[in-house]
């Protein structure tokens, strides 16, 4: 304990966030770049819970328009585009086709919720929806013969956790102090707010002093809330598991289908990492430990049934090569089914004591941006006076600043990476567009002036060396092969297990020489 308290510090901040999600590090680059002092802290790896295992998708939500909740669906499909022209290198536009199935929702029904679609979040670069007669198109192949025609329409993919670590990132370079491997262990009140005490991964703990806090912990924040702050919540938290699966592609087309369930459940799959399809989601409520979440083997039975309906082969949970899987602190509007419980968020503002705490309940990676804003919007008043007009004046700055890698048109992409496998022609084939939908046009300061695959250092297999962990490592809080392999890429589908150990013994010497 003495060891421990000599190590303490003492900080004050405008503004302390707890959690390094999406939401959390939303919040953090808005803040740091209307001119706040603001320290985030995640007890693990950024992204590293939720913002980790979504779907990959930014999208109205089509199935939401069956709830009315046109604001949500509205707002998201307009980001859509903001997110695709502020980080063009990791969001990229996808075609979704849904199969018209006689015994589920009529056709007219499918037609117009695609048409309001259409409309609702004013469409700009996106394709609109179109028909599609599977016996004579392409995109049939694979499908049960008793599907004959079906809808196709437009959302956008995106790389979940370097969204999270680029939004990071930028905070950072605004002034925002990013701590990762970082829990807050105690907060108390006082004169001027709070006092948050921190504990790192070494154990060393600090004080951080901020007039307010912002609950940003994700499945976590009843906990902040109750255990931490010693405070009540206004409302309730629906936990909903949504996992995943991936399996060898399905199919060779690049669209993804979007199916109905007699459950009312719908369920994509989706090219992914070039020869894999990507399975999901369940939807369903949870009870269990926040921090063991895997998915069921009733879940992985349940989307191979889903996804074996419509295709002609069989999809059994042998064909299973990796599983994913995260829970979703949902805002509980009394929804009787875990599908049908709002997406839309709920910013719950406590002033007791004299120090607020701004806890964040729901909400979808779309609209993380949009979330951030009217966070600030609510924390504008709380301020110092001082703070207050620049903060005010400052709204929607981040749907027009590039996210780091991001500084070029949407359309210039392709571009980007034959001026890449130009420059350093060694890259093996698809390497140039990894790296470019990775890092943007940033990928040049990694490979720097490398000229043969030698110059990049160790090789640890599938075209991750020694440089592109570096990189990770001084750049984007990346400490184990997990980090790496998983969340910043998804290279551990190409690796094996003794690979995977190479990458942690080079990250555990790197740390001892440090």
């Amino acid at each position: 304990m003495a060891e421990r308290a000599a190590t303490q510090t003492s900080d004050t901040y405008d503004l302390a966030i707890i959690g390094g999600g999406i939401n959390g590090c939303g919040i953090a680059r808005d803040a740091a770049g209307r001119g706040l002092k603001v320290f985030l802290c995640d007890r693990g790896d950024l992204g590293g819970a939720t913002s980790s295992a979504s779907t990959k998708l930014l999208h109205g939500g089509l199935r939401y328009l069956e709830h009315y909740e046109f604001r949500l669906v509205r707002e998201a499909l307009k980001e859509r585009e903001v997110l695709w022209g502020i980080a063009p290198h990791i969001v990229r536009p996808l075609r979704f086709v849904l199969p018209h199935v006689k015994e589920m929702r009529p056709r007219w029904m499918l037609r117009l919720g695609l048409l309001i679609y259409d409309h609702l979040g004013g469409r700009k670069a996106l394709p609109g929806t179109s028909s599609v007669d599977f016996a004579r198109s392409p995109i049939g192949q694979g499908l049960k013969p008793g599907l004959r025609v079906g809808f196709e329409y437009s959302d956008c993919w995106v790389e979940d956790n370097r969204l999270v670590i680029l939004n990071a990132r930028d905070a950072r370079r605004l002034g925002a102090e990013i701590r990762s491997r970082t829990a807050c262990v105690a907060a108390r009140t006082g004169p001027g707010g709070w006092t948050l005490t921190v504990e790192g991964a070494n154990g060393a703990r600090r004080d951080i002093r901020a007039p307010i806090v912002v609950n940003a912990a994700g499945p976590w924040a009843g906990d902040v809330v109750r255990t931490l702050a010693g405070r009540r919540t206004g409302g309730r938290t629906r936990m909903v598991q949504g996992s995943h699966i991936v399996v060898p592609k399905l199919y060779d087309h690049d669209r993804c289908f979007i199916f109905q369930n007699g459950d009312g459940r719908i369920v994509f799959t989706i090219p992914y990492e070039g020869d894999f399809t990507l399975i999901g989601t369940t939807d369903r409520d949870y009870s269990g430990d926040l921090d063991r979440v895997r998915a069921s083997e009733d879940e992985i039975h349940y989307l191979c049934r889903a996804a074996s309906a419509y295709f002609s082969r069989p999809i059994a949970p042998a064909d299973v090569v990796w599983t994913y899987s995260g829970v979703r602190p949902l805002y509980d509007d009394g929804a009787s089914a875990a599908q049908a419980a709002t997406r839309d968020y709920v910013l719950e503002l406590d002033q007791s004591d004299g120090a607020p705490m701004l806890s964040i309940f729901g909400g979808k990676i779309t609209t993380y941006r949009r979330l951030a804003e009217s966070a600030l919007d609510k924390i504008e008043p709380l301020l110092d006076p001082s703070h207050r007009a620049k903060v005010a004046s400052m709204r929607g700055w981040t749907g027009r600043a590039s996210l780091p890698g991001g500084d070029f048109p949407k359309q210039d992409f392709p571009a980007l990476v034959r001026a890449l496998a130009e420059a350093y022609p060694f890259l093996p084939p698809g390497e140039a567009t990894r790296f470019v939908r990775y890092y943007g046009t940033e990928a040049p300061a990694i490979l720097g002036h490398a000229r043969k695959t030698a110059d990049l250092g160790q090789s640890f297999g599938a075209g991750l060396t020694e440089a592109e962990i570096d990189h990770m490592r001084r750049n984007e809080w990346a400490l184990t092969s997990e980090d790496i392999l998983w969340r910043r890429s998804k290279l551990g589908l190409r690796l094996r297990e003794t690979q995977a150990q190479e990458i942690d013994r080079y990250l555990t010497g790197l740390s001892q020489v440090a």
